[in-house]
């Protein structure tokens, strides 16, 4: 799988668990069952990650979204924007950059324009507060 491919898979997880809120082991069995999700351990490490920090991330989010409060954003981007973040303070094989244009790409297929400005915003913004781009121990 490409990076891209296993980022995809995770963010769909990611969706697929604020909808329904399920235990992500179960998304992982319904997923693997119905084969039209890849999970391997990538895309795992990706999702747990990103849950495990979740209120965190949550909470840059927030700081960031100037324009709508928390519960005003799509849980399409909230989904984006948490992986990206993720990506960004977490993942050490990740530059920031990569993860933000990542980001943006994967709300230009699942969101409308608006929301992939609404993400470019707010990834910039935090890019820019961040600008060494230093990751946290995970």
């Amino acid at each position: 799988m490409t990076r891209r491919e296993i980022r995809d898979s995770a963010f769909k997880l990611l969706f697929e668990q604020l909808l329904r809120d399920d235990d992500i082991q179960e998304l992982y069995d319904i997923a693997e069952e119905i084969s039209e999700i890849t999970v391997n351990d990538e895309v795992k490490k990706l999702v747990d990650g990103t849950l495990e920090h979740k209120d965190e991330l949550d909470e840059i989010i927030s700081s960031y979204s100037r324009s709508r409060s928390f519960n005003r954003i799509s849980k399409l981007n909230i989904a984006i924007l948490r992986l990206a973040l993720y990506e960004c303070l977490y993942d050490e094989n990740t530059p920031m950059n990569a993860a933000i244009s990542e980001a943006v790409k994967l709300s230009s297929v699942y969101t409308y324009q608006e929301d992939s400005s609404f993400i470019n915003g707010i990834l910039g913004a935090f890019s820019r507060d961040h600008k060494n781009g230093d990751k946290k121990d995970a």
